[in-house]
């Protein structure tokens, strides 16, 4: 499993964003559930980039609910 590679990523957190900010995640999908959280989905480049999403989600004092890598077809995650 390699680090460094494109990797589509779902990260949900308490709180709903407006649309506004979406924009600001680098072209996440952002979806505001009924239950008052947001999820955030799509592809990130590599480690830095997630790791650049998650200090935005902290800069906003946001709660991280979850952050699931999605598996690659074939099976790889």
């Amino acid at each position: 499993m390699s680090g460094d590679r494109p990797a589509t990523y779902v990260l949900r957190v308490a709180g709903a964003l407006d649309a506004h900010w979406a924009a600001w995640f680098d072209g996440l999908r952002m979806t505001v559930a009924a239950d008052g959280t947001t999820t955030l989905a799509g592809p990130l480049a590599d480690q830095a980039a997630l790791h650049g999403v998650l200090r935005k989600i902290r800069d906003l004092g946001l709660i991280i609910i979850s952050v699931e890598r999605q598996r690659e077809p074939g099976g790889h995650s």
